[in-house]
């Protein structure tokens, strides 16, 4: 079920992408090895729970319209002991995707991000940038686009410790930051810093300085989070929460998946068997049909919560585990009903 899958998803995938990847020259290999092998660990990874829930339903629906699942029932054996199997199953899948999620996707997601970036990629701006940095250090600027790599109407206060006085304020039209480094160079600057009872005004063309702060920190894409492993996100996301970041719960929504979706395994396991361990009038395209409306209703749970999470302040952690929460709820009830 994941082969047959993932193989209709980069079929897609590639039809929409072929274009980019010549009119970029990307080769074959990079595209084969960087991008699409990357690009099957992380999808398949990331839907293992709901095509798990597909195959259980294929599998048991089968299995019932055979009339296999009878002769278990008279031979004695409860809902539970038919159950252990996929549970055993479900247990195996789920601690391969969390450390996939957790150790392997985080490397694997580095090298599909950075071919991305290179081959077909559009260019992204950043607006209106504000954030609050340590050492009360306020930073923003108007506009950045990354094709030119330079940040337009830069601003730096520097405020003293009780955040009440400024201490410098410093004005760039442009500011460029050298790769990988904390070397800045201000073109148009114009720097005052605040004492008494006389100001320090300075002006130039050029001025070449080093912050305490990179401009990937500020011109990231928000997919970033998805080529860092646990510790490296959660220390991006105590800084983000330091600057003031408005996109913090998004980048812990991804935190949080990581565990929260190889959970989902357990849950959607129990309501497959459930579904379709039972034989119907209209055989396995019930169970089937059945299995797809939960599917849509579960990824629209998430969603809402998801949009709840980011738009109006709703918690991530329960974000993420509230339909963990009432589909385990359900798959309780639809277990009660199967034993009977």
């Amino acid at each position: 079920m994941m082969g047959v899958i993932m193989l209709l998803a980069v079929v897609f995938d590639l039809s929409e992408r072929l274009s980019e990847f010549i009119n970029n020259d990307a080769p074959l290999s990079a595209i084969v090895f960087d991008y699409y092998l990357n690009f099957i660990l992380y999808y398949g990874n990331l839907f293992s729970s709901l095509i798990i829930f597909v195959s259980v339903i294929w599998f048991t629906a089968k299995m019932a319209q055979n009339t296999e699942i009878i002769p278990i029932w008279n031979s004695g054996r409860s809902f539970l002991r038919f159950l252990r199997p996929y549970l055993i199953g479900a247990t195996v899948l789920m601690l391969i995707s969390l450390l996939m999620n957790h150790y392997v996707l985080p490397n694997s997601n580095k090298q599909r991000l950075k071919f991305e970036e290179n081959f077909y990629r559009e260019s992204f701006a950043v607006e209106d940038y504000y954030a609050e940095y340590p050492g009360n250090q306020i930073v923003y600027f108007s506009s950045f686009y990354s094709d030119e790599e330079t940040i337009n109407d830069f601003v730096i206060e520097q405020w003293d410790t009780d955040g009440k006085k400024l201490k410098s304020f410093l004005k760039a039209r442009t500011a460029y930051n050298e790769p990988n480094t904390n070397k800045w160079k201000l073109t148009d600057y114009f720097l005052r810093k605040v004492g008494y009872p006389n100001d320090v005004l300075v002006e130039g063309k050029s001025l070449d300085t080093v912050f305490n702060f990179r401009a990937d920190e500020m011109t990231r894409r928000i997919n970033a989070a998805e080529a860092m492993d646990y510790n490296e996100l959660k220390k991006f996301i105590d800084r983000e929460k330091q600057k003031g970041s408005a996109n913090v719960s998004v980048y812990e929504i991804e935190l949080y998946q990581r565990t929260s979706y190889p959970f989902a395994a357990y849950v959607l396991t129990i309501i497959g068997v459930a579904v379709s361990s039972k034989k119907k009038r209209g055989g396995i395209g019930v169970s089937i049909a059945i299995g797809l409306g939960i599917i849509f209703i579960y990824i629209f749970a998430m969603k809402v919560t998801t949009v709840a999470a980011i738009k109006i302040g709703f918690p991530s952690y329960l974000a993420v585990w509230v339909p963990n929460v009432i589909f385990g709820f359900i798959a309780f009830l639809l277990y009660r009903n199967s034993k009977k």
